[in-house]
């Protein structure tokens, strides 16, 4: 009998153990194969690259264009432990249909960004070395980026002899102005892939989320390339 009892224990498990891997714990439906896991996963490792640190940046994706709806991170949040559901969702106004959070305050930039660019994700991060250059080249309400290789990993980029223009915004607590001002921006600077606000930080975007992702990797490693160069010393640049 302990033999027996044995076997269909054995047997239990080996059954349990089979359901389990053919039939995985399911994630709650409304967040099933959505942007926001992705956005969710991708916060968390721009913060462990240092560029969305305390509460700062804010990632969006769009969920649908008819009716638009926009997946946004929440307000406030600590983007190292960002989870799906701390993400709400949008109409075109900016008004939440789904979420019981808060959208982030920049909301509508990521919306103006949406409309004039068709793009369908957003990503605004906060790192050094974007704070930095938006100070430094604020006079010329934008910087040059050219020469680089990595350039060519922009969408419409072929060749590293490509000249970006990174345009920079004064940074304004009146969220309607400002967007004002980045629709402004968008229209004067058509071929961008971003911009930068003053004492701020970058805004990207992209066709889909890789392409976003591309995009800020991009901008950043450049960015931070051009950081270091102008605010190294000069007896190290010599070397």
């Amino acid at each position: 009998m302990v033999a027996g009892s044995l076997s269909n224990r054995l047997h239990f498990f080996m059954r349990a153990a089979h359901n389990f891997a053919g039939n995985p714990r399911k994630t709650s439906p409304r967040f099933a194969f959505k942007p926001e896991m992705q956005l969710a996963k991708l916060a968390r490792s721009c913060y462990a690259r240092g560029w969305l640190l305390g509460t700062s940046g804010n990632f969006s994706a769009v969920v649908s264009r008819d009716p638009f709806c926009l997946a946004i991170t929440s307000t406030g949040l600590d983007k190292g432990s960002l989870t799906a559901d701390q993400f709400v969702r949008v109409d075109a106004s900016g008004s939440v249909v789904h979420g019981t959070g808060k959208p982030s305050a920049e909301t509508a930039l990521h919306l103006v960004v949406t409309r004039f660019r068709q793009a369908s994700t957003v990503l605004h991060t906060h790192s050094v070395w974007s704070t930095l250059l938006s100070e430094r080249h604020v006079r010329d309400r934008g910087l040059w980026i050219e020469g680089y290789e990595m350039l060519k990993g922009l969408q419409g980029v072929s060749s590293h002899q490509h000249r970006e223009w990174l345009p920079i915004l004064e940074n304004d607590q009146d969220i309607p102005k400002l967007a004002r001002k980045v629709e402004n921006v968008l229209n004067e600077s058509p071929r961008a892939h971003g911009f930068l606000l003053r004492k701020h930080g970058l805004y990207t975007w992209g066709e889909n989320l890789s392409e976003a992702k591309r995009h800020l990797e991009i901008l950043e490693f450049l960015m931070e390339v051009l950081g270091r160069t102008t605010f190294a010393e000069p007896s190290t640049v010599a070397r």
